[in-house]
């Protein structure tokens, strides 16, 4: 089989350079793995930290793709869910099943935890013609699901059904602020917000915001600009005067760091949420603390979700109510091309690529 392999770590972001296809031997699975054909993979941003060696060395020789779908080809003697044919996509949140924290349905706080296709290895990820998974990672795909819908919803998807859903508890009529609207993480996090009723204010470069509101925000707002808080803040007094309630937002959905840190807890609601996972444009903020103590904030770290919320969300997707935006389509050959446009940040959805 075909697979997109690097031996080295590429320090300048010249991806072209370190990326090969190679032939390999197929997997053949152990007794509690399914092996799969891929027919379609989603890029991730782990892919460029990767590549880069930073901010975690990963196993070399690589294989990356941690959002796969495909069909299952040959399972191992010992898997009894899932038969050959059945069409899967991976649930990449890789952990021991034993502990408390896995028992207890908590398999993303797992110590053992690993993101398969970043963390694993050598040689071990989805961006191959072959893979190969532990049964209990294998989710089956609902029949009017594609393939790459499915990559597309893999990790994305479910890390934001997590942070609203799992950790921030969304409620109807609350207001929520989608940081990144334009991004595959908020694209799936304003769908989800308004599933459950919320009005929902995106945050997005200018020529995403009306894709934002295309897909359901209620509000579009330009990130980039110096004062965007206060346009934030002047539609959230709006809002309450409609409910009769104090300016400010209930929830912030939040996966860019930096410097917008300090004013997304200025706009908090007293008792409100600010539930954050990744942080693209840094991580190293400071923090004014009272907007934290003073209102009773509530900050809630996050990042992979369960299977089960995974199995919940591709539920939505199946009913049409969560619709992945997939910005491109790129073939394996063309691999540092699709990374490359990632790194820039000019998509809106998800990208993806096949064998």
């Amino acid at each position: 089989m075909r697979a997109l392999v690097y031996d080295i770590y590429s320090t300048n972001d010249d991806f072209a350079s370190i990326l090969q296809i190679k032939d390999m031997p197929e997997p053949v699975p152990k007794p509690n793995e399914v092996v799969f054909r891929v027919r379609a993979a989603a890029l991730n941003y782990d892919d460029i930290w990767g590549m880069r060696g930073s901010p975690l060395k990963v196993p070399l020789p690589h294989i990356s793709g941690s959002d796969v779908a495909g069909d299952v080809i040959s399972i191992g003697d010992d898997v009894s869910s899932i038969k050959v044919g059945d069409r899967i996509v991976s649930h990449g949140n890789l952990s021991c099943r034993l502990c408390k924290n896995c028992t207890s349905g908590r398999e993303f706080d797992c110590k053992k935890r690993r993101v398969w296709g970043f963390e694993t290895g050598p040689l071990w990820g989805g961006y191959c013609e072959v893979t190969h998974l532990p049964e209990v990672n294998a989710v089956k795909i609902p029949d009017n699901v594609s393939y790459e819908d499915a990559a597309a919803c893999s990790m994305t998807l479910m890390t934001a059904w997590h942070m609203l859903v799992g950790r921030a508890k969304i409620q109807p009529g609350q207001l929520v602020l989608i940081m990144g609207g334009g991004s595959g993480m908020g694209i799936f996090g304003i769908q989800i917000a308004k599933l459950y009723g919320c009005t929902v204010i995106a945050t997005a470069s200018g020529d995403k915001l009306e894709k934002c509101k295309q897909i359901g925000a209620d509000y579009a707002v330009d990130h980039r600009k110096e004062d965007w808080h206060k346009q934030v803040f002047s539609i959230s007094k709006e809002f309450a005067k409609d409910k009769n309630g104090i300016p400010g937002l209930d929830v912030i959905f939040e996966h860019i760091g930096g410097t917008h840190w300090n004013k997304e807890l200025a706009l908090l609601k007293y008792g409100a949420t600010l539930v954050t996972t990744g942080a693209t444009t840094g991580y190293d903020v400071q923090s004014d603390l009272r907007h934290i103590f003073f209102k009773g904030t509530n900050i809630l770290g996050s990042t992979l979700a369960s299977k089960a919320e995974l199995e919940d969300a591709l539920y939505w997707v199946s009913k049409g109510k969560i619709k992945p935006v997939i910005d491109s389509v790129y073939t394996i050959e063309q691999a540092a091309e699709a990374h490359t446009k990632m790194l820039r940040g000019n998509i809106f959805g998800k990208v993806i690529m096949k064998p």
